[in-house]
Parts: structure tokens; sequence; C-alpha cells
């Protein structure tokens, strides 16, 4: 797939672009009347959603605590 930086797009282009993300709508660009190509955001995904699909770790790690003092046991 070919691929084209926003900037390199005329102004009105990046324009109507900009207008499809905020609005989250996708817009139909027409040649004579019949639909030819759809400019539509890509959904992105929250942390959540992303975070969701990370298979569990199965590792135990260490005990960074192991060997500190207490905070109860510190004199200042």
């Amino acid at each position: 797939m070919t691929q084209i930086t926003l900037s390199d797009l005329p102004e009105t282009v990046q324009n109507l672009i900009n207008q499809a993300q905020k609005t989250g709508e996708p817009l139909t660009i027409i040649q004579n009347g019949i639909p030819f190509a759809i400019i539509s955001p890509i959904k992105k995904k929250s942390l959540l959603e992303t975070l969701s699909t990370l298979e569990p770790l199965d590792e135990d790690f260490a005990d960074m605590d192991e060997g500190l003092l207490l905070l109860d046991d510190i004199k200042f």
C-alpha cells in the first residue's frame, strides 16, 4: 500500500481529512455522482483496550523491598 504524509497533500484535502478526524465521520469522495473512495478516521484504542489484549505474565518478579527497613523502623 502506498503511503503519503498529510503535509504532502493539497491544503483542501488536508482540511477535509482534519474534519473527518474531528467528527469521526467518514468522508465519501464522489466522481460523476458515483462514490469511488472513502476517507475514514482510524479509531484509536484506549489504553485499557490495548492492555486487555495483552497475555498475562506467568513469571515471578523479584522482591524489590527485600532487606529494606520498614518505614516505621526508620528514625529521623
